[in-house]
Protein backbone atom coordinates (compact mmCIF):
# COMPACT_ATOMS: atom_id res chain seq x y z
CA UNK A 1 0.00 0.00 0.00
CA UNK A 2 1.05 3.64 -0.99
CA UNK A 3 1.65 5.36 2.07
CA UNK A 4 0.65 9.49 2.37
CA UNK A 5 2.45 12.25 2.55
CA UNK A 6 1.73 14.04 6.21
CA UNK A 7 1.18 17.74 6.84
CA UNK A 8 1.56 18.51 10.77
CA UNK A 9 2.81 21.37 12.77
CA UNK A 10 5.66 21.03 15.18
CA UNK A 11 4.37 22.83 17.79
CA UNK A 12 7.25 21.65 20.15
CA UNK A 13 10.01 19.95 19.62
CA UNK A 14 13.27 19.78 21.65
CA UNK A 15 16.11 17.72 20.59
CA UNK A 16 18.40 16.84 23.33
CA UNK A 17 21.93 15.99 22.04
CA UNK A 18 24.81 13.94 23.78
CA UNK A 19 28.23 13.04 22.51
CA UNK A 20 28.67 9.32 22.49
CA UNK A 21 32.33 7.42 21.84
CA UNK A 22 32.21 5.87 18.11
CA UNK A 23 32.40 2.24 19.10
CA UNK A 24 29.35 2.32 21.65
CA UNK A 25 27.46 4.04 18.84
CA UNK A 26 28.60 1.55 16.30
CA UNK A 27 27.44 -1.24 18.15
CA UNK A 28 23.55 -0.04 18.60
CA UNK A 29 23.68 0.36 14.35
CA UNK A 30 22.70 -2.36 11.67
CA UNK A 31 24.65 -2.15 8.52
CA UNK A 32 25.13 -0.46 6.37
CA UNK A 33 24.69 2.38 8.90
CA UNK A 34 27.77 4.12 10.63
CA UNK A 35 28.02 6.81 13.32
CA UNK A 36 28.42 10.36 11.65
CA UNK A 37 31.09 11.99 13.31
CA UNK A 38 31.30 15.50 14.83
CA UNK A 39 34.45 16.34 16.33
CA UNK A 40 35.68 12.63 17.22
CA UNK A 41 32.17 12.30 18.79
CA UNK A 42 29.41 10.37 17.87
CA UNK A 43 26.09 12.36 18.10
CA UNK A 44 23.07 10.77 19.60
CA UNK A 45 20.09 11.66 21.09
CA UNK A 46 16.26 12.05 22.54
CA UNK A 47 13.48 13.99 20.35
CA UNK A 48 10.38 14.81 22.77
CA UNK A 49 8.31 15.90 19.91
CA UNK A 50 4.44 17.02 19.99
CA UNK A 51 2.88 17.36 17.16
CA UNK A 52 -0.44 19.44 16.02
CA UNK A 53 -2.74 19.13 13.06
CA UNK A 54 -0.99 15.74 11.71
CA UNK A 55 -3.20 14.50 8.71
CA UNK A 56 -2.73 13.12 5.37
CA UNK A 57 -1.19 15.99 3.51
CA UNK A 58 -4.49 16.56 1.08
CA UNK A 59 -6.78 16.99 3.97
CA UNK A 60 -7.89 20.18 5.71
CA UNK A 61 -6.05 21.56 8.76
CA UNK A 62 -8.56 20.78 11.03
CA UNK A 63 -8.81 17.05 10.48
CA UNK A 64 -5.66 16.78 12.09
CA UNK A 65 -4.94 15.03 15.52
CA UNK A 66 -2.34 15.95 18.20
CA UNK A 67 0.42 14.12 19.87
CA UNK A 68 3.21 13.83 22.20
CA UNK A 69 6.12 11.49 20.80
CA UNK A 70 9.56 10.13 21.55
CA UNK A 71 12.47 9.28 19.30
CA UNK A 72 15.81 7.76 20.56
CA UNK A 73 18.47 8.53 17.92
CA UNK A 74 21.84 7.76 16.58
CA UNK A 75 23.15 10.09 14.01
CA UNK A 76 24.40 8.57 10.94
CA UNK A 77 25.71 7.84 7.46
CA UNK A 78 25.90 5.73 4.93
CA UNK A 79 26.79 5.30 0.85
CA UNK A 80 24.10 6.03 -1.48
CA UNK A 81 23.98 6.02 -5.13
CA UNK A 82 25.15 9.47 -5.12
CA UNK A 83 27.53 9.65 -2.59
CA UNK A 84 27.35 9.44 1.33
CA UNK A 85 23.92 10.43 2.65
CA UNK A 86 22.96 11.35 6.18
CA UNK A 87 20.34 11.07 8.59
CA UNK A 88 19.20 9.57 12.15
CA UNK A 89 18.78 5.91 12.90
CA UNK A 90 15.63 5.40 15.59
CA UNK A 91 16.02 2.14 17.44
CA UNK A 92 12.58 2.97 19.18
CA UNK A 93 9.48 5.36 19.03
CA UNK A 94 7.21 6.26 21.15
CA UNK A 95 4.15 8.06 21.43
CA UNK A 96 0.79 8.81 23.78
CA UNK A 97 -1.40 8.35 20.24
CA UNK A 98 -2.73 5.24 20.46
CA UNK A 99 -3.51 6.26 16.62
CA UNK A 100 0.43 6.98 16.36
CA UNK A 101 0.53 3.37 17.83
CA UNK A 102 -1.56 1.40 15.02
CA UNK A 103 -0.79 2.66 11.98
CA UNK A 104 3.06 3.80 12.75
CA UNK A 105 4.34 0.98 10.11
CA UNK A 106 0.89 0.16 8.90
CA UNK A 107 -0.42 3.69 7.26
CA UNK A 108 2.99 5.37 7.77
CA UNK A 109 6.89 4.49 8.41
CA UNK A 110 8.17 4.06 11.84
CA UNK A 111 6.65 1.60 14.23
CA UNK A 112 6.21 2.90 17.67
CA UNK A 113 5.49 1.55 21.04
CA UNK A 114 3.25 3.35 23.93
CA UNK A 115 4.56 5.39 26.89
CA UNK A 116 2.69 7.78 29.10
CA UNK A 117 3.84 11.32 28.85
CA UNK A 118 3.78 13.99 31.97
CA UNK A 119 4.41 17.64 29.99
CA UNK A 120 4.39 21.12 32.19
CA UNK A 121 5.83 24.23 30.17
CA UNK A 122 6.08 27.95 30.77
CA UNK A 123 7.69 30.49 29.13
CA UNK A 124 11.06 29.57 30.79
CA UNK A 125 11.29 26.51 31.38
CA UNK A 126 10.14 22.61 29.92
CA UNK A 127 9.67 19.91 31.28
CA UNK A 128 8.95 16.39 29.54
CA UNK A 129 9.23 12.99 31.57
CA UNK A 130 7.83 9.74 29.97
CA UNK A 131 7.89 6.25 30.79
CA UNK A 132 6.97 3.52 28.39
CA UNK A 133 4.16 1.03 28.28
CA UNK A 134 6.76 -1.83 28.13
CA UNK A 135 8.94 -0.75 30.96
CA UNK A 136 11.62 -0.69 29.21
CA UNK A 137 12.27 2.96 29.06
CA UNK A 138 12.16 6.21 31.03
CA UNK A 139 12.57 9.71 30.29
CA UNK A 140 12.83 13.12 32.34
CA UNK A 141 14.01 16.39 31.12
CA UNK A 142 13.84 19.83 31.86
CA UNK A 143 15.49 22.57 29.69
CA UNK A 144 15.09 26.58 29.47
CA UNK A 145 15.94 28.92 26.62
CA UNK A 146 18.76 30.60 25.72
CA UNK A 147 19.44 33.18 23.64
CA UNK A 148 22.89 31.06 22.48
CA UNK A 149 24.32 28.04 22.65
CA UNK A 150 26.68 27.04 25.87
CA UNK A 151 28.94 24.45 27.11
CA UNK A 152 28.30 22.34 24.08
CA UNK A 153 32.15 20.27 22.60
CA UNK A 154 29.74 19.57 19.62
CA UNK A 155 28.73 22.50 18.01
CA UNK A 156 30.33 25.85 17.84
CA UNK A 157 27.18 27.87 18.05
CA UNK A 158 23.49 27.53 17.17
CA UNK A 159 23.92 28.21 13.37
CA UNK A 160 26.32 25.03 13.57
CA UNK A 161 23.82 22.68 15.60
CA UNK A 162 21.12 23.90 13.48
CA UNK A 163 22.52 23.01 10.39
CA UNK A 164 23.69 19.32 11.56
CA UNK A 165 20.37 18.59 12.29
CA UNK A 166 18.62 20.25 9.62
CA UNK A 167 20.72 18.11 6.84
CA UNK A 168 20.06 14.97 9.09
CA UNK A 169 16.10 14.85 7.86
CA UNK A 170 16.01 11.38 7.14
CA UNK A 171 14.67 8.88 9.84
CA UNK A 172 15.44 5.30 9.60
CA UNK A 173 13.57 3.44 12.28
CA UNK A 174 13.95 -0.37 13.39
CA UNK A 175 11.69 -2.75 12.58
CA UNK A 176 10.34 -5.89 14.64
CA UNK A 177 9.77 -8.14 11.37
CA UNK A 178 13.75 -7.00 10.68
CA UNK A 179 15.25 -7.25 7.40
CA UNK A 180 14.78 -3.88 6.36
CA UNK A 181 14.47 -0.20 7.93
CA UNK A 182 11.47 1.95 7.15
CA UNK A 183 12.17 5.36 5.85
CA UNK A 184 10.41 8.70 6.85
CA UNK A 185 12.09 12.63 6.07
CA UNK A 186 11.07 15.63 7.73
CA UNK A 187 10.21 18.64 5.01
CA UNK A 188 9.47 22.42 6.02
CA UNK A 189 10.34 26.05 4.40
CA UNK A 190 9.93 27.46 7.77
CA UNK A 191 13.27 25.53 10.06
CA UNK A 192 14.11 27.13 12.88
CA UNK A 193 15.62 26.13 16.10
CA UNK A 194 16.44 28.14 19.38
CA UNK A 195 19.01 27.32 21.73
CA UNK A 196 18.53 25.65 25.53
CA UNK A 197 20.04 24.80 28.42
CA UNK A 198 19.61 21.64 30.56
CA UNK A 199 18.59 21.99 33.76
CA UNK A 200 18.39 18.25 34.30
CA UNK A 201 18.42 15.16 32.09
CA UNK A 202 17.75 11.40 33.14
CA UNK A 203 17.19 8.72 29.81
CA UNK A 204 17.14 4.31 31.00
CA UNK A 205 18.55 4.39 27.58
CA UNK A 206 21.34 6.30 27.78
CA UNK A 207 22.10 5.29 31.20
CA UNK A 208 21.98 1.94 30.79
CA UNK A 209 25.60 0.85 31.17
CA UNK A 210 24.95 -2.52 28.47
CA UNK A 211 24.42 -0.29 26.09
CA UNK A 212 26.58 2.86 26.50
CA UNK A 213 29.22 1.77 28.87
CA UNK A 214 30.23 4.12 31.92
CA UNK A 215 31.47 7.76 30.12
CA UNK A 216 30.98 6.98 26.73
CA UNK A 217 27.28 8.69 26.47
CA UNK A 218 27.58 12.06 27.51
CA UNK A 219 24.50 15.12 28.22
CA UNK A 220 26.40 17.59 25.12
CA UNK A 221 23.50 20.41 24.35
CA UNK A 222 19.87 20.80 23.89
CA UNK A 223 17.86 22.37 21.00
CA UNK A 224 14.21 23.48 20.77
CA UNK A 225 11.88 24.05 18.05
CA UNK A 226 8.28 26.49 18.47
CA UNK A 227 5.47 25.92 15.93
CA UNK A 228 6.99 24.79 12.75
CA UNK A 229 5.19 23.54 9.59
CA UNK A 230 6.14 20.05 8.46
CA UNK A 231 5.81 17.43 6.03
CA UNK A 232 6.76 13.91 6.23
CA UNK A 233 7.25 11.85 3.28
CA UNK A 234 7.90 7.95 3.11
CA UNK A 235 11.13 7.17 1.63
CA UNK A 236 12.04 3.70 0.24
CA UNK A 237 12.46 1.08 2.83
CA UNK A 238 16.25 -0.11 3.38
CA UNK A 239 17.43 -3.50 3.04
CA UNK A 240 19.52 -4.32 5.97
CA UNK A 241 23.24 -6.16 5.27
CA UNK A 242 23.76 -10.08 7.16
CA UNK A 243 25.36 -9.55 9.92
CA UNK A 244 23.55 -7.09 11.57
CA UNK A 245 23.86 -6.90 15.35
CA UNK A 246 20.36 -6.71 17.36
CA UNK A 247 19.95 -3.52 18.95
CA UNK A 248 20.47 -3.79 22.39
Amino acid sequence: MRQPRLASVIERRLLVNYRVAPDAAERLLPRPLRPQLVHGHAVAGICLLRLGHVRPAWAPQAFGLRSENAAHRIAVEWDGPDGVETGVYIPRRDSASRVNTWAGGRLFPGEHGRADFRVHETPGRIRVALATRDGDTRVDVTVEPTTELHGSELFGDLAEASGFFRDGAKGLSATTAGGHLDGIELRTDAWRVEAGRMRSVRSSFFEDPHRFPPGSATPDCVLIMHDVPADWRPLPVMPLRRGTRPVG
